[in-house]
């Protein structure tokens, strides 16, 4: 249901989300801080927030122009580089108690095809990722690295080779760091277990709208 005034029977209605994991955050007074490139700011922020587009009250937001250019191709390490810079001396003294960032480098290259280009999106968006992570966890902070949907690890059609630019269904990973939790495999979750992770690893307790588990006490 994309919009209130089609004049058709609807399949999937429109689903509301109430209790957002942003929103209880904000509930529990703690700063939150939504940080993206145009491209993937909407996801960051509207998305994430079930729909709703202001900020909540303890939540800053930052987008960085993404470049101007055709295709992203062109310019594969998109602005990855000085959003993460930028985070970086945002930080001083861990200012937020949760993080959402989105690196649009992996999606948004491999839509264009070009698999060498989509190649050094990866590798800008790996060195992006260690420089992040590394300052996280010096300050005592735990990171989640995560997807919702891969693209760029398949591009070409396995029947005949051909080109392929859509998202792909492959699992996607979910590496906790920083963290005293004991290393290990876990052999399955799924998207809903995010914000229950998320929430235990602040110490909140899970509402009982969030039908999801936490991936660290789960297995």
């Amino acid at each position: 249901e994309y919009r209130k005034d089609l004049l058709v029977n609807v399949i999937f209605p429109r689903q509301y989300i109430d209790l957002p994991v942003g929103k209880i955050i904000d509930s529990m007074g703690l700063r939150q801080l939504r940080i993206s490139e145009t491209e993937k700011f909407p996801h960051v922020t509207y998305f994430f927030n079930g729909g709703q587009p202001l900020p909540y009250s303890k939540e800053d937001r930052i987008v960085v122009p993404s470049p101007r250019v055709p295709t992203y191709d062109l310019k594969p390490e998109m602005s990855a580089l000085e959003m993460t810079e930028l985070l970086k001396n945002r930080l001083k003294g861990m200012p937020y108690d949760f993080i959402l960032l989105n690196f649009a480098n992996a999606d948004m290259v491999g839509h264009t095809g070009d698999i060498e280009a989509a190649k050094k999106a990866i590798k800008t968006v790996d060195y992006c990722t260690k420089e992040l992570v590394n300052h996280f966890t010096s300050l005592g902070g735990a990171v989640i690295i995560t997807a919702d949907h891969g693209n760029a690890e398949e591009m070409l059609n396995e029947e005949d080779n051909s080109m392929n630019t859509e998202h792909s269904i492959n699992p996607v990973p979910f590496i906790l760091t920083g963290t005293d939790v004991s290393p290990r495999v876990l052999p399955y979750g799924a998207l809903s277990d995010v914000a229950p992770t998320v929430l235990q690893l602040m110490g909140i307790q899970q509402p009982s709208e969030m039908n999801g588990k936490s991936l660290i006490k789960t297995y």
